[in-house]
Parts: structure tokens; C-alpha cells; sequence
């Protein structure tokens, strides 16, 4: 089962590349996730603080015209990245391996990546709606899945 969330919440990493790693580091602070260093570290104050800040700030720039698409090398990456060391958190804390976890978070986010997209595109040509909608929804999904995921521990 923890693997599966390491898979899980690298997927909502894909989905928002900084909201998997903000809801990791205040499981982490608040208690939810027990993990050793290096891991720890994602718990602490400033960390929590920074990687509050990034999503939000993330949240906001998903909406504007001007945003790269997730795709381009630069926001895959980051969803690889973010996955891989929130996967690692989820599956340290489930008392699996580190290795497996940041395999299984990166490949979630590359999934997530990918399948995001063309759900919301898809969504948004189907729906006949405004891209906005669907980016607010999806906001939603990867809030509340990551919070599930971490919240599970």
C-alpha cells in the first residue's frame, strides 16, 4: 500500500508541481509522516514555509496565458523532481524503501504530468467551458489527493 501512495503522490506532483511537496512537509511538521534526515528536513519551518509559498504561487501562475506548459522540459522536470522526493517522504515513512519510493513518485509524476494535461484539455473542448474551470478543478484534485495520500500514515 505505501508504495502505491509514493506512486499516488507523485501523481499529484504531476498534476501541480508544488502542492505534493507542501502537503508532505506539513504532514511532516504537524506529525502525520515520520521520517529521519535527510528526509526530516522537509518538515521544518522554513521548509514548510517556502514550499507553502511555491504552491500557492504556483496555483496563481497556472492560470495565466503566459505559464510554459507542464510539458516543456523545464515544468516536466520539476514534476519529475518534486514526485521522485515526495515519494521518497511517503515511502521512508511507510518504512519502505527510499529507492522504490522516488521510482514510483517520479514515474507518478510523469503520469500525472501527462494525464493531467490531456484531461484538462480534453475537458475544456468537451465541456465547451473556459480553461479557468477546469484549472480550478484540477487545483482541487491535487490538493485533495495529496492531502489524502499524506494524511494516511
Amino acid at each position: 500500500m505505501t508504495l502505491l501512495l509514493a506512486f499516488f503522490i507523485g501523481f499529484f506532483a504531476g498534476l501541480r508541481s508544488l502542492t505534493a511537496p507542501a502537503a508532505t512537509a506539513w504532514a511532516v511538521y504537524l506529525g502525520w509522516l515520520k521520517l529521519e534526515r535527510p528526509l526530516s528536513l522537509i518538515g521544518s519551518v522554513p521548509a514548510v514555509a517556502i514550499f507553502t509559498l511555491l504552491a500557492i504561487v504556483e496555483l496563481v501562475a497556472d492560470k495565466l496565458p503566459q505559464t510554459p506548459s507542464r510539458t516543456s522540459p523545464p515544468g516536466l522536470i520539476a514534476r519529475i523532481v518534486m514526485g521522485g522526493l515526495t515519494g521518497a517522504c511517503v515511502s521512508a515513512g511507510g518504512g519502505q524503501g527510499i529507492f522504490l519510493g522516488v521510482l514510483l513518485g517520479a514515474v507518478g509524476g510523469v503520469v500525472g504530468c501527462f494525464l493531467g494535461y490531456q484531461a484538462r484539455t480534453g475537458l475544456v473542448k468537451t465541456l465547451a467551458t473556459r480553461d479557468i474551470y477546469i484549472a480550478l478543478f484540477e487545483d482541487l484534485v491535487a490538493i485533495a489527493g495529496s492531502l489524502w495520500v499524506v494524511s494516511r500514515f
